[in-house]
């Protein structure tokens, strides 16, 4: 473009001068009345082209001949095409090609035939410098375009990452609860056990500080490997295993400690659960045995049975206690929590009071994508 350019201002410098001489002083003051305008286009691009043609007017009113200093109203009709809405530029672009027509009839007083080179030439000039400030304009709009696009991609993604904080966050809460309050629960029943014995059976009574203590370590193990999750600085609590199946039997070792006579049976052929599968049969069977030893009752029974389907494993936990006629505090989450395990699967979850008295929890898990015989 620039060759074009310095071409176009040799063919208005060599074009005859018409009209009066005004002397040097006067080009003078028009070459700079053209020029420093452009030191402030970039900042008021539309005033500066005002600025400039209007210039250009009155040097055509006055008849003095186009200067190289004319070549501002190209520059200037650049810089609104490049940095203006394309309806400035249309109008830029429109004023350049009068005023190049009105100076080829001014310069050229001869037959039209002899106008029609110079006015196609200052024609394709004035065109070529428009369509390039408006590729220019739309090249930084598909830039700007761009830099938005990844930046609304960043926010995106720092949102997912905090959505999928909060959804661990939320993940280690429930933990933290059927971690606590099966603990806990175990906890108190022995501690009142070990009350009502330390004076009558001392053995009983050390065998319920003993199962305390264990219950204890064990409490503080399970919290220390999930709160070590939250922390940067150390990642060794990812890769402690979860409990699963195989833990159950652990599980209902404990509970049986705790004084709640409690069977447990297994029926169909075992299969190979994900470890997340297994962790939601071993959570929802913690809860409900929990919940067993906090509401059945003294005297009361329970049952544990996990059935193996082809699609489904099934888990079941009755017991024969109070069930609907215990009191509800009204503060824990763990029903909440089990159905939202059992949902995250596919599953469903039932907690309801047994007809002939008693409570009782039935989960249904597919195991269709998690599992294999």
């Amino acid at each position: 473009m620039l060759p074009v350019l310095a071409w176009s201002a040799l063919v208005f410098g060599a074009a005859p001068p018409v009209g009066r001489d005004y002397g040097e002083a006067w080009y003078v003051v028009l070459t700079l009345a053209l020029c420093l305008p452009l030191i402030w286009r970039r900042r008021w691009p539309r005033a500066v082209f005002v600025i400039v043609a209007a210039v250009c007017g009155v040097q055509w009113l006055a008849h003095i001949a186009a200067l190289p200093a004319n070549i501002a109203i190209l520059i200037v009709l650049y810089t609104v095409a490049a940095w203006c809405p394309f309806r400035w530029g249309v109008a830029a672009a429109v004023v350049a090609e009068i005023g190049a027509f009105m100076e080829v009839t001014q310069q050229w007083t001869g037959p039209w035939r002899e106008m029609r080179g110079p006015l196609l030439f200052l024609s394709v000039v004035v065109g070529g410098v428009w369509i390039l400030g408006v590729y220019m304009n739309t090249r930084r709009a598909y830039l700007r375009s761009l830099e938005e696009r990844a930046a609304r991609l960043e926010r995106e993604r720092d949102t997912r990452v905090q959505v999928a904080m909060a959804a661990e966050r939320a993940r280690i809460a429930r933990e933290l609860h059927d971690v606590v309050a099966h603990n806990v629960s175990v906890i108190v029943v022995q501690a009142d056990g070990a009350g009502f014995a330390i004076e009558t059976d001392r053995d009983r009574a050390k065998q319920a500080l003993e199962a305390i203590s264990a219950t204890g370590r064990t409490a503080l193990a399970e919290m220390r490997r999930l709160l070590g999750v939250l922390r940067e600085s150390d990642d060794a609590g990812s890769y402690v295993p979860q409990p699963g199946v195989e833990q159950l039997t652990d599980l209902v070792d404990q509970i049986r400690a705790s004084g709640l006579p409690l069977r447990f049976e297994i029926d169909g052929v075992p299969r190979e659960l994900s470890q997340g599968l297994q962790l939601t049969v071993f959570r929802i069977v913690q809860e409900a045995l929990t919940n067993t030893l906090k509401h059945a009752g003294t005297g009361a029974t329970a049952e544990v049975n996990l059935h193996y389907g082809d699609e489904a494993v099934e888990v079941r936990i009755c017991d024969d206690g109070r069930g609907a006629a215990a009191l509800d505090d009204g503060q824990g989450h763990g029903l909440v929590g089990m159905r939202e395990r059992v949902a995250m699967y596919g599953g469903a979850a039932q907690a309801r009071p047994r007809p002939g008295g008693g409570w009782e929890v039935v989960a249904r898990l597919p195991v269709r994508d998690g599992a294999r015989t």
